[in-house]
């Protein structure tokens, strides 16, 4: 008697490279693991056929926290957080027409790492950064204006990690450090 074949090992996909690039992304950020480990691991994921390939690379790492999403959303009119509100770790902000104002300088944040999902038609935004935070916007996409951004010279460290993706319609996307 045979026994049956071995199922094949299933082959990895764009979205598990990139859903195992992102957690090892976070892992460092966290300082989970050091520089020279996330690019031998970075390596191994990009390089992964397998889905066994991807789990070898994230072995030991510690357990992902999904953590926290919340959306906001408006058909039209204002969006609109300031003081000191939660800030949880995945934030959608969903607005067809109308004004998005977002103050995170005195929030609280669930994570070091943030991110921030801007799907907005008409209108503009404007995000106010804690002085001492990272702003990425290398997912973020704009269709009519560009978006106005300058980068701290000088960061303190332990602030956070905001990263910004999304679409930006006929609007124009406006972000600043808090001065204190």
């Amino acid at each position: 008697m045979t026994s049956p074949p071995k199922d094949p090992p299933s082959p990895a996909g764009e979205s598990d490279r990139d859903s195992a690039v992102q957690r090892l992304q976070e892992a460092y950020v966290e300082g989970h693991i050091s520089h020279e480990e996330m690019d031998e691991r970075l390596h191994q994921v990009l390089s992964a056929e397998t889905h066994g390939e991807l789990v070898t690379a994230l072995a030991s790492l510690p357990e992902e926290n999904p953590g926290s999403t919340s959306t906001i959303a408006a058909a039209s009119g204002r969006i609109r957080r300031r003081g000191a509100w939660r800030v949880p770790r995945v934030l959608k902000v969903d607005s067809a027409l109308g004004r998005v104002h977002l103050d995170l300088s005195r929030a609280l944040f669930d994570s070091p790492v943030v991110d921030i999902e801007l799907n907005l038609g008409t209108g503009r935004a404007r995000i106010t950064v804690p002085r001492d935070a990272v702003v990425d916007l290398e997912g973020l996409r704009t269709t009519w204006k560009d978006t106005r951004y300058r980068p701290r010279r000088t960061t303190g460290p332990g602030g956070p990690v905001i990263r910004i993706s999304g679409t930006m319609g006929l609007g124009r996307l406006k972000i600043r450090h808090a001065r204190r």
